[in-house]
Parts: C-alpha cells; structure tokens; sequence
C-alpha cells in the first residue's frame, strides 16, 4: 500500500532502515508491534523475552520468540515511544528505543542481537543502525497520519478532512459541503470511527459525512487518524468505499496539555473573484480551546480531556434585488403581512452561529495483563439556512431556520492478555444523536405563505419542511474478540452487534401552506393554493413519525500465517445478519395495485465476505502487497425510514385549491389565518383516510457490496547521483473494485408506452409518488492507479508528490436522502432501467504537493513552513435536453441525456424545427471534441469535465519560549488559496453545480418519430464559480505546550 503518512512527512530517521513484512490492522483502536530476533549470523534467537513498554504511560506487554524468532505484541496504545528490551540465555541483553505504533497498519520491528560469553559485561544496549528495523506495514492501499502531520499541516478548519486530503485518492469536495470522495464512490458509503465508535452520518441527512454540522469531536484530542480503502483484515465493516478511523490522546505520568485560539473575519478573507466583487458581509470568526493529559495514579489512572469552541457566522447577502424583485415590493409584502399578525425578520446578512465540543478519556492500566479505558464526547452545533433562495426566491429573515445536532457517545473498552499468546478485547460503544430543524421564530407564528411577484416569489414564516422535523437516532455497539498466536499462525475470531433505533419526524405542511399569485391578491386574503398536513384521524404530527430499529449481528474468522519472515498472508470470512421487528404500517392498496407487500423489512437478510491478504518482503528496499475482499455497509438508513414515513396510510393532506382566507374559522373561531390552521382542514384530517406516497423494498433486496482487489508496491531506491542524493520512496498501488449488488430507486407504477425517435423509452402513465428500494441490474466498478514519490533532505526539507487516476461507474449515484430525490437527480435515457454512466463521484485527475521545511533561525527554536497543494480536473457533467415533458410522467424533466444530431440534415431531426437553432446546434456540436465523437447517439452520462482546479495552502509557524523550560508557544498563520490572494483570477473552483446538468438544446414535440427542436443553448458548457473555495483566507493563532 502506499502509506500517505511517510510518504508526505519524508523518510525516517538514519538509524531505522525500512523493512516491509505484515498485514493491515482492523477498524480498532489499538495497535500491533511485531518481529523477528535473530543473532548475527542471522539464525533466528528462539525463546527470548521481548519487553515492550509504552514509556508515556509505563504499560507492559512481554511476549516471547518462537521457534522461528518472531514474537507479537497485541492491544498495545497508539502512538508511543516504545522502548523493547530482549533478554534470552546466551545472549547481551538489547533495547530498541523510538519505536512508534501507527493506527491500521502493524509495526514491523526486526533486531539483530549479539550472542554473549564468560568475559562479557551483561550490561543492556541500545540497538541501533542495520541491527533494528521498523516498518509500518499493510496489506491493502490505506493511508495513517500521525500526531506530527495533524498540528503541521495546513488544517485551516480545524478537521481531519484537512488531512486526509493528502492522499491523492481521497477528493475532499469543497463545493458540497467538504464531502470525503474516496476512489470515485458516493461519500455516504464511508464510515467514520472514534475509538471505536460509529460517528459517521449514520442516518443519512448530511453530505459532509458527520451527523453533526462540523467534526464532531476536538480536533487536539486525536492522536491518529488512518484511512483505509480496502484492509483485508475481516474485523473491518460498515463501507464499501472507505474508512476512516481516529483513535483519541490519553494521559501519561507526565502532565502536558495546550490551548489554543485562531482567529479570521471578512477582512482577512478575499472579496473578489476574476474582477468580480463578492459580497461577504461583516463576520469574526474565532476558535479556542484547550487540553490536558496527567496521571491520576502514577502507571496506573490516566486522564486526558479537551475542549473546543468555535463563534461565526453564517452569511447570505440576499436582497430583493438578486431575487429580481425591488425593495419596494418586498417592503409592501412585509407591510401587509405585519396586518396579519407577522413579525417580520428582515434580510439578515449574517447570523451568527456556534459549535461547541467535550472530550474526555480514562486510562486504567489494571496491571500488567489488562487495561481498560473509557471515552465520552460531546457536540453541539448549528448552521442558519433560508430553505429557500435563489435567483428567483427571497426568504424573509422568519423563514430561515436553525440546523443543528446534539451528539454524546460513550466508549468503553477492556484489553486482556491472558497469556504471551492469547489477547482478548471487549468494548461498548453507544451514541445518542439529537437531530433539530427548527425556525428561528419557532411555531407560534406564521405558517409558509408564498407570494409571487412576477414570476419571483417572497417566502414567509416558517419553512413548510421545518413544521415537523424531528430525528433522534441511537446506536449501541457491542464488540468481543481475541487473537490467538499458535505458531506462525494468529488466529483472530470475534463478533459484534449493533442495535440501531431511529425516531424520525418529517411532515411537511402542519402549520399550513398558503400560495398567493401577487401582491394584490395577499392584501386581499385571495389564495390560490393552502395545504394541510398531519397524522390521518389524530392531527397528532407524533403519529406520523418512523419509529423503528434494526439490528446487525456479525461474526468472523482470520487466520494470519507469517508463513517466513518475508512472507504474510491473511485469510478470512465475515458474516454479517439483519433483524428487525418493526415493520412500517400495511397498506392493502399497494398490495392490490403491484402484487407485493409495503411492509418488507431487512429482517433476515444476511451476507457472507471472504478476504485474503498478503504482503510479501522480496528484499530490504522493495516490498509486494496486496489481496481481494467482498465488503459491505454505509448505505444511509434514511433510504430505509422512507419506508416507514411514506406509507400511504399513515398521513392525510386537505387541500383547497383557492378561495379567500375569510372563508374558514380558526381556533374555534378566536384564532387568525397563516397563525392557525383552518378548522376545516383539521375536521378533513381528523375524518380523512391515509393517503399518499408509499415507498418500499423490493421483498428480493440484496444488501449492498462490492468486490474489492488491490495490488502495490514499496520501493526504496538510491540513484547514485550526487545532485538527486540517495533514501528516494516510491510508493505505486492499483485498486480495482466491482459491485456486487448496488441500490436504486425506481417508480414502480410506469409503464412504457412507445419509444422515442432515438430508441429511448418513452414511459407514458404513472406516478411519481410510488418508489421501489431494489438493486441495479448493470453493476458498476472502479478502477485507482496510484504513484507517489519521497524525499527527505538534512537540511530541514522534505517532499512528496503523488499521483492518482480515477475511472468509476455507477447507475445510479444515490445523491440523496429521499426516494424522489434519489430517483429524479441524476441524468439518463431510461429512468427505469438506467445505465452505466460516469459516476457523479469521479475525479478522474488528481495530483498532490506537500513541501515541509523546519530551520532554527533562533537556537531550540525552529521555524515551520508547510505548503500543500493540489490540483485536479473537475467535476463531470451531463449534456441534456432542455425542460420537457416528453418522455415520462415527470414533468418539466431536465434530466433526459440529449440525443446528438449528425448534422442539419440527421432523419431523426423534424424539418418543423427552428432553422437557426439546427444549426447553430450542429455549429457547436462541430467545435466540440467531446461532442462530435457521440453523433447519432444520446451522449453518455457525465461525459464532460469541468475546468482543472489548483489550489495551494500554507502554514508558517514560529515556535517561541514558554513560561518553563520545557514549555513552548507557537505563533502561527494559515493561509488558505494562496493563489487567490495573489492574483484573483487563480484558484478559482468552477462547477456546472448540483445535479450537473449542462442543457444543450430544447425539444418542444415528437413529430412524425421525430425530435422538433425549439431552441439551443450556447452557454452550455458555461460553469459556474463556486465562491467560498475559490477565495483566499488567512487565520492568525496562537498554541501554547506545556
């Protein structure tokens, strides 16, 4: 694998060699050293005790040399310093210092001891040179980041995505909410752990991948983080496209700890893109926190906490104008809606908001054979949003509303040694997560009213998707495990089970929904539209919430064969099992209209996934890894509660389609229009039978799995020329994978009623309210060749530049949390049947730069500069047909892939289409490289790519002296997109945007099996510039180490 850690922080020190042998680790939160002990002749030394002690904490492990010379210690903390000591008859006892323990990977310590006789002196001595060698090893492509990388790179969120992120397979999206892209996959099949605890977006809500608005936890409380995109160790579950893993700091006997501020405001932030003046508002944004590490009881109670705080804003900008409408008219709205009763919120241009987080961890070294801890965390934070804006919509300051999350998780973990060959490992890990989406006037005002304005409309009080929402979600984990090392061979076995209840509430309309066509027709109560929602005979909106839980029984098997000290291979099965006892209600006329039950649940479903690994040492500088392995998990639980929420009997909507406000009473006749409900549509609910939408799993669903094979190589080389220098790192990996049985949502009621001049379906009748959870028929894949080089220099540089190709195909890319939403945003030709395409996810180019340089211009007291950069194509878009209505029952569709004419004559094109149009399409089509290679044809999903993106971020630190002698200070500055503060037009992140759809021409008709074309849009391949990204921002801080 290439091993992002060494590869972007240079080599190691001279006195460690690398030496490769080993396998990967599992999804925990402990670490493995292991090796081999030979004399100088090189015959291995059998029998001797290898003493490992975590000189932080003074935790022991012994272990003992087989006959082969090789000895394992498990459950061992993160981190280190290590000290070994070997002690055996015959022989000068040795100690190996400095050795240090890397989540994911095991560290390879290989020591040549020196035989002893009569007359030599039994002093121990430190091993050093040749005669030690550590590596960090792993069988698949994967990489880890320790605590140096963490405080010197550019992590100017303050995230661990600002880490992982140097691995050029992993696409950090900063024009969709900092979603981690891992080998071209939908970011919502990751995973994310802390100490061993699921902390990813486990319900499905979010695209930045957290359940929370923010990292979820302090960014100085991690002590690792790894990422690993296919470890054939069968303890890893719950992805098919990556994860990622972070164990946390713990005390030691010594107190250390740190605090920390940083600060930026929209005077250190750019205020122009390409000549163009962006309006940012007033904001301050600062960050604090601190933590500490300290001995309770010397070597044996250790405390380590932090806090985190972080005071912004979020800003809008928003005015009548860039909703193209005038402040007259918004003012006049807002007059006539405070006659009714409404507080009005104005256009706020920035709201402040705060994110704050806990962390806490106990370390109990019981004694010598067994050591416990336990962790809890804590986040609260939140965004403001305004539901709805845009070039055509204007949200009043009311109808924005507050998103936000109260997450605490609880981990408890107990590590046994029974004997030097049988560990043991037993952890509880539970999460509560408290999901809000509230308006920010709450809901004792005004419901949704709409009002347009010719053609714009003005949105007050509270959003109609906020007048019920509600999740609350827990997991609760139970893991128990042991390795037992007979031989050569360590055999893992273990299992798990994680419980998972979800309350969601989503019902959109409670408070009502009130259309106005114009201004006029506001101020005279006129509506053109009012809609009601709730629970169908209670009007209890609790009644129409998901409330259900599922369980996930696993267990496996892994035998680890050092079959010779070059040689390792891993080889396992994992078996995975679904139950459930809640199923979402009956709905008998979904049964009577499609022949199958709503009802299905994932009960009983069940997957077997075999893995094998192998690395493979074939000498001192060049190494093999690799091997194959079916995976599966991190697919949203979302796409399972619609079936609970949509089920057709549960919710009732009363709809009137005009009439004046006075018509209705409210409130029993004392209560007011858009503040109460009518009394009318509360009766029509409360005597009104479910009906609705119904989504529902196919009852022959697969789980979701792919298929995973890898193959790389570590190359360790000199090139003897004095001006290149010597300890040069190549690092190349090839990453295949193939689904197995992939997701898609379908609308079960469309049937195919011709076809279109192209060949297309053309689905004439159904609805697009019945949606069916199934499995693809075509079966996408992926394919990641990925190189990097290294060099460290004595002289305080080090480098790295990494290189990786990315080609993925899916059917469907699953953008999102509802059927719908799932169904209609992407491009195709056959929305039933879809087919391969370019994936959404693909960032087919991806290069890398790290650049480190550490000089003391102040004795003790170094000077650091870190530079990462990176540059990449964009991202693929669609060349589709205008609006239409042509070839389904989704109406108004810019979805469908455009059928490319072979020119101004093509038999497919109806001479009643508009002449100039013809041509100036065929013109384009003929300038355009991409375009013209599909002639004939319905040009492929994402068959295009936005512009290349090259962005750089700096951090210039200056280490100062502390209070105490051994204390530091640390100034620092972090610049983000430093091309943009030099030049404006540089860094900057252009995208045709969500859902990536590039309009070529119009079609008004099908005539004569013929496509009328009604108009072309030049600006097809116009994209858009993404503003936060593409401009500069400076913080200033400040740390402080004791």
């Amino acid at each position: 694998m290439i091993n992002w850690t060494n590869f972007a922080r240079g080599t190691a020190v001279s006195a460690i060699a690398l030496s490769m042998a080993g396998v990967a680790m599992a999804q925990v939160t402990t670490s493995v050293i292991r090796g081999t002990v030979t004399d100088e002749s090189g015959a291995a030394v059998p029998g001797a005790t290898v003493t490992i002690l975590h000189e932080p904490s003074g935790t022991v492990t012994m272990a003992t040399t087989n006959a082969s010379g090789q000895f394992t210690g498990q459950n061992l903390r993160v981190g280190g310093p290590y000290s070994l000591t070997i002690t055996g008859t015959g022989f000068v006892p040795a100690r190996a210092e400095d050795v240090y323990a890397n989540l994911g990977n095991d560290t390879d310590v290989n020591l040549v001891i020196s035989r002893s006789d009569d007359t030599a002196r039994m002093e121990t001595v430190v091993i050093t040179g040749s005669a030690m060698q550590v590596a960090q090893v792993a069988a698949g492509p994967s990489s880890v980041y320790n605590l140096s990388t963490l405080e010197n790179t550019p992590a100017m969120n303050r995230d661990i995505k600002d880490v992982v992120r140097l691995d050029p397979r992993v696409y950090v999206d900063e024009a969709f909410n900092d979603s981690i892209n891992c080998a071209g996959a939908n970011p919502r099949y990751n995973s994310l752990t802390v100490d061993g605890a699921r902390l990813s977006d486990n319900f499905g809500l979010n695209s930045n991948g957290y359940p929370t608005e923010r990292i979820p936890f302090s960014y100085d409380s991690i002590e690792q983080v790894s990422v690993e995109l296919a470890p054939f160790d069968v303890e890893y579950g719950q992805f098919t496209a990556c994860n990622v893993n972070a164990v946390t700091k713990s005390g030691g006997n010594e107190i250390h700890g740190g605090v920390f501020f940083d600060y930026t405001s929209d005077s250190l932030t750019g205020d122009s893109i390409d000549g163009d003046d962006v309006e940012l508002g007033d904001f301050d944004e600062k960050r604090y926190g601190f933590n500490i590490g300290m001995p309770i009881i010397k070597d044996k109670l250790f405390l380590f906490g932090s806090y985190e705080k972080f005071e912004g804003a979020n800003i809008f900008g928003y005015t009548p104008e860039s909703a193209g409408i005038t402040q007259a008219e918004y003012d006049e709205i807002i007059s006539i809606a405070e006659g009714y009763g409404y507080i009005s919120g104005g256009l706020p241009s920035s709201i402040p908001v705060e994110d704050e987080k806990i962390f806490v961890k106990l370390d109990w070294n019981i004694n010598n054979n067994h050591r416990a801890a336990f962790s809890y965390n804590y986040n609260d934070g939140f965004n403001l949003s305004p539901s709805d804006s845009g070039s055509n919509r204007l949200a009043d300051g009311n109808h924005y509303y507050e998103r936000g999350a109260k997450l605490q998780n609880y981990a408890g973990a107990l590590y046994s040694d029974w004997t030097e060959n049988f560990s043991t490992e037993f952890r509880v890990t539970y999460v509560d997560l408290d999901n809000r989406q509230n308006p920010v006037l709450g809901f004792d005002n005004f419901g949704e009213v709409q009002v347009d304005v010719g053609g714009s409309t003005v949105y007050l009080g509270a959003d109609d998707s906020r007048h019920a929402n509600q999740l609350n979600y827990t997991t609760l984990n139970y893991k128990g495990k042991a390795d037992w090392t007979i031989g050569d061979h360590t055999i893992t076995f273990g299992a798990e089970r994680e419980e998972f209840e979800v309350f969601n509430l989503f019902i959109q309309e409670v408070l009502g929904e009130w259309a106005f066509d114009s201004i006029e027709d506001f101020a005279a109560g006129d509506f053109s539209d009012f809609r009601y929602e709730n629970a169908a005979g209670s009007n209890d909106q609790n009644d129409g919430a998901a409330n259900f839980g599922y369980e996930v029984t696993t267990a496996y098997i892994q035998d680890d064969w050092q079959i010779t000290d070059k040689l390792d291979i891993v080889a396992g099965l994992r078996y995975d099992y679904y139950t459930s006892d809640d199923k979402p209600s009956y709905n008998p006329d979904f049964q009577s209209n499609y022949g199958f039950r709503n009802d299905e649940t994932m009960d009983g479903r069940d997957l077997l996934q075999p893995r094998l690994g192998f690395t493979y040492e074939f000498n001192d500088d060049i190494s093999f890894h690799g091997g194959a392995g079916l995976y599966s998990g991190g697919n949203p639980n979302v796409w399972i509660s619609n079936n609970y929420s949509n089920n057709g009997v549960t919710l009732f909507e009363s709809r009137v389609r005009g009439g004046n406000i006075n018509d209705f009473t409210y409130g029993g006749g004392s209560g007011s229009p858009f503040i109460d409900v009518p009394d009318e549509s509360i009766a029509a609910v409360a005597a009104g039978i479910g009906s609705g939408p119904v989504n529902a799993l196919d009852p022959d669903f697969e789980i979701p799995s792919e298929w995973k094979f890898a193959v790389g190589t570590t190359v360790n080389f000199d090139t003897n020329n004095p001006y290149l220098g010597d300890d040069w790192h190549l690092m190349a990996d090839i990453l295949y994978s193939k689904v197995n049985e992939a997701a898609i949502v379908v609308p079960i009621s469309w049937v195919q009623t011709g076809l279109a001049p192209d060949g297309r379906p053309i689905y004439g009748t159904g609805n697009t309210n019945d949606f069916v959870l199934t499995n693809t028929e075509e079966k996408g894949d992926s394919l990641v060749l990925s190189v990097g080089v290294s060099k460290s220099y004595d002289n305080g540089i080090d480098w790295s530049l990494g290189y990786a190709y990315t080609d993925a195909d899916d059917v469907n890319p699953m953008t999102s949390s509802v059927a719908f939403s799932n169904f209609s945003n992407f491009t195709t030709y056959d929305a039933v049947n879809p087919a391969l395409g370019t994936s959404d996810y693909e960032i087919a180019h991806r290069i890398n730069l790290t650049f480190n340089w550490e000089k003391e211009f102040l004795k003790d007291l170094p000077t650091k500069l870190s530079v990462f950069g990176t540059a990449n194509e964009g991202a693929p878009y669609s060349y589709t047909f205008g609006s239409n209505s042509l070839f389904s029952p989704y109406t108004r569709s810019r979805r469908e892939l455009a059928y490319i004419p072979y020119g101004v004559n093509d038999p497919r094109i109806s001479p009643l289409s508009d002449a100039q149009a013809v041509a100036d399409l065929n013109a384009y089509i003929e300038s355009n490289e991409r375009l013209r290679g599909y002639r004939g044809s319905i040009a492929p999903r994402n068959s295009a790519a936005d512009d290349w993106w090259t962005k750089f971020d700096l951090r210039l630190a200056q280490e100062l002296p502390g209070f105490r002698p051994d204390d530091r200070a640390e100034a620092f500055m972090i610049i983000e997109n430093v091309g943009n503060l030099l030049n404006d037009e540089w860094g900057i992140l252009r995208e045709h945007g969500f859902p990536a759809n590039a309009q070529l021409y119009d079609i008004s008709g099908i005539d004569n099996g013929q496509y009328v074309i009604s108009g072309f849009n030049s600006s097809a391949d116009r994209d858009s510039v993404v503003a936060n990204p593409s401009l500069w921002q400076v913080h200033f801080g400040v740390k402080y180490k004791f």
